[in-house]
């Protein structure tokens, strides 16, 4: 039967509204990932530090008072990517090294590649650091259709050399621009979003070099941190400034291009922060280590109408939680082919609701473990760090009540027996999940 010509074209309007009405809901996301970015390091937490840009951040959103990463830089990043414990991965110990030959497992399906098959625009300026060794490892293969920046940490901020070797790529392939590599990554991301067609969603990820060691600083930046009387001190505390002011130009890039209702932003470190240069505050530990210090960071999601400005929320969620809630509130179909650890944290994020999680497993590698469940927190070798590749001598445990104990300092373990078998028996089969990790040895 032919239809007149006039219903056919309200059955086309009509398709064209729905379609336009599906990709409205599709958020705007971008990612923002310090590194080495400790909890006392912004202002927003007492810092001395001063980040102005992060702090309207906060103000604009919520503030995830109690969000985990692993203790360096990988793990995070790989929970990140996959929604699944690095346990899962072998890349719960140590980093990918610029000689290794292992990376982000290839059956490992990824954020941005779930996000792209959902008609995301994707895009990665920054830092990699899962794998370089071989073509299929690199972020181009691994669902993103841009990519600027560099595969590995600790390169020079100005020469972009590590180890004698040249480290910034565009699209995968040796580039040769010149700057200093926070503001190389602020004002690409900035471009991007500037020359983004906003009729199609944007996936945007920005992990950050700064504040790695080496610890280096542009002149201008130490002069705005005269105040900082210790010189290392004071580069960090400049290289934080660095980033905060790459922070706000590509937030103010979004405020002029994207639409604020339909744009989500998040914000963490992927580990503690160190404090020979950093501070941590009360927290006990630093970078590599399970305690809190360690694995609990900044953290910070802001989406105007949909999350309450200015609001707190403190209940436990983890990195691998980003993979299933930015995947249902843009609508996209998880791709994983394995089981996902991370859990749908909006409810909690936007309301406030309970933490999703039963238990959060903090690290486990043959030398060392943490595990939370509820306000109780389980620590296995705990001055084991994330390199550490042999046997400290006798086991140790200790068990924390997190509610009563923020800063780890009593030991309760021998009081409260029972929960303290409970979790080291889930640490334990946790444990017994993992895959052989890449070690130094086998890399």
């Amino acid at each position: 039967m032919k239809l007149p010509t006039t219903l056919l074209l309200a059955l086309l309007i009509s398709l064209l509204t729905s379609a336009f009405s599906v990709g409205a809901e599709r958020p705007h996301i971008i990612i923002l990932l310090a590194d080495d970015l400790g909890w006392h390091d912004v202002s927003y937490h007492g810092g001395y530090i001063q980040t102005p840009h992060i702090d309207r951040l906060a103000n604009r959103g919520v503030q995830l008072d109690q969000f985990y990463v692993q203790s360096v830089c990988t793990p995070t990043r790989a929970g990140l990517m996959t929604g699944r414990y690095p346990i899962r991965l072998g890349l719960q110990s140590n980093v990918v090294r610029p000689w290794a030959q292992h990376g982000l497992p290839l059956d490992e399906q990824t954020l941005p590649s779930a996000l792209r098959d959902n008609g995301y625009t994707t895009a990665i300026v920054g830092k990699w650091h899962l794998g370089h060794a071989k073509a299929e490892y690199l972020p181009l293969q691994r669902g993103f259709d841009t990519q600027y920046g560099h595969y590995n940490g600790g390169l020079n901020y100005f020469t972009h050399i590590r180890d004698g070797g040249h480290d910034w790529h565009r699209n995968d392939q040796a580039n040769f621009d010149e700057g200093y590599t926070t503001d190389l990554i602020g004002t690409e991301a900035a471009r991007i979003i500037e020359e983004h067609d906003t009729n199609q969603p944007l996936f945007l990820y920005v992990p950050f070099k700064a504040p790695h060691s080496p610890f280096q600083a542009t002149e201008g930046q130490l002069a705005r941190n005269q105040h900082v009387e210790e010189g290392r001190r004071r580069t960090f505390a400049a290289m934080v400034t660095s980033m905060d002011d790459a922070i706000g130009k590509i937030v103010a890039a979004a405020n002029r291009k994207l639409p604020a209702e339909n744009t989500l932003f998040f914000f963490c470190s992927d580990n503690g922060g160190i404090t020979a240069v950093g501070s941590n505050g009360e927290l006990r530990g630093q970078k590599s280590y399970v305690y809190e210090g360690g694995v609990r960071v900044p953290t910070i999601m802001a989406w105007d109408g949909k999350i309450k400005a200015g609001s707190v929320v403190k209940e436990p969620l983890h990195i691998t939680d980003l993979y299933p809630t930015l995947l249902k509130l843009s609508g996209s179909k998880p791709q994983q082919n394995h089981p996902i650890d991370g859990k749908d944290a909006w409810a909690t994020i936007s309301k406030g609701a309970s933490s999703p999680h039963s238990f959060i497993l903090l690290d486990s590698t043959p030398f060392r473990g943490a595990i939370r469940m509820n306000d109780w927190k389980l620590v296995r070798n705990g001055e084991a760090t994330a390199i550490t590749t042999t046997s400290l001598g006798e086991e140790t445990w200790e068990l924390f009540n997190l509610k009563d104990d923020p800063y780890e300092k009593q030991d309760v373990k021998d009081k409260f027996p029972s929960t303290f078998l409970v979790l080291k028996e889930k640490l334990q089969a946790l444990s017994g999940q993992a895959v052989a990790p890449h070690l130094p040895a086998n890399q």
